[in-house]
């Protein structure tokens, strides 16, 4: 499978020169169609303000959001012009509670979703609801670009974090063509169970499976000496110089990890490379 159309959502040129630019760079690499939705965020909520005054603070809100959709819309464009590769632009105004819909009905019909850190200084949770999105009522995979970085399409190294979960397969599936241009694919594993189905064999199954994909592999498996799972592999990939890191998303429901935490979000938020992801 290749990916033929590319979407990115932008609710702030301004915060997202990084992650247009790598959206580019993957149209242009994979001769592929670049959507880009200039999304324009109404933040009214019904009943909130006071009596009498609801109407008018709604429509001046939506008013905002419509200009600052037309704005994001038209700085792109100036931008993806000077481009050789097949774009298409569409502003859009949502609330926030409609956001899974707007991104969801258009990461459906994309084989790659490019987004910046939905995390940090500046960033409202529409971001972090747009991934959100992408990967559950999209079912697309989901390629996380930090401040300031641009996507390498030849990764000199990539860890491919691996626990036998149905999540963790679909991003590797859905990564498959970025893995073929890597120069080594490393399957990380932490703490395999000591009973369960590859314990006499961590990631030898996808290693295999990959191998025959065309993919340089290696298994790494790791001890869980650090408190948490992310913390284990953001140290694995800077001991190893990888350049990007393979994984599934949401093990668990997306309320328990914004309550508790969990290996997604802790990732979204400290991750110094580029994460592909898919649920």
């Amino acid at each position: 499978m290749a990916y033929k159309t590319v979407l990115t959502i932008v609710t702030d040129v301004s915060q997202a020169h990084g992650q247009i630019d790598s959206a580019v760079a993957v149209a242009r690499a994979e001769d592929a169609h670049l959507e880009v939705l200039c999304l324009g965020v109404d933040r009214t909520q019904t009943g909130y303000y006071y009596a009498g005054a609801t109407a008018f603070v709604q429509q001046e809100v939506l008013d905002r959001a419509q200009e600052e959709a037309r704005e994001t819309e038209k700085a792109v464009n100036d931008r993806l012009c000077k481009e050789d590769i097949r774009w298409s632009t569409e502003a859009v105004v949502a609330q926030i509670g409609a956001i899974a819909t707007v991104v969801g009905l258009r990461a459906r019909f994309a084989d790659l979703v490019v987004m910046g850190h939905p995390y940090g200084t500046g960033r409202g949770q529409e971001l972090e609801a747009a991934v959100e999105a992408a990967l559950f009522e999209g079912q697309a995979p989901a390629l996380i670009v930090p401040d300031g970085q641009v996507i390498s399409l030849t990764p000199r190294r990539v860890v491919v974090a691996w626990n036998q979960s149905n999540e963790a397969i679909n991003a590797i599936r859905k990564a498959l063509p970025l893995l073929q241009t890597a120069q080594l694919v490393d399957i990380t594993v932490i703490d395999p169970p000591a009973h369960g189905p590859e314990r006499s064999d961590p990631g030898g199954q996808l290693s295999q499976w990959l191998a025959r994909h065309g993919v340089k592999v290696e298994v790494s498996v790791l001890a869980k000496t650090l408190p948490r799972i992310s913390d284990v592999i953001n140290r694995h990939v800077r001991d190893t110089s990888a350049q990007m890191v393979v994984m599934g998303a949401y093990g668990h429901s997306r309320f328990r990890e914004a309550i508790l935490g969990g290996a997604t979000r802790n990732m979204l938020e400290q991750a110094e490379v580029p994460i592909l992801m898919s649920h």
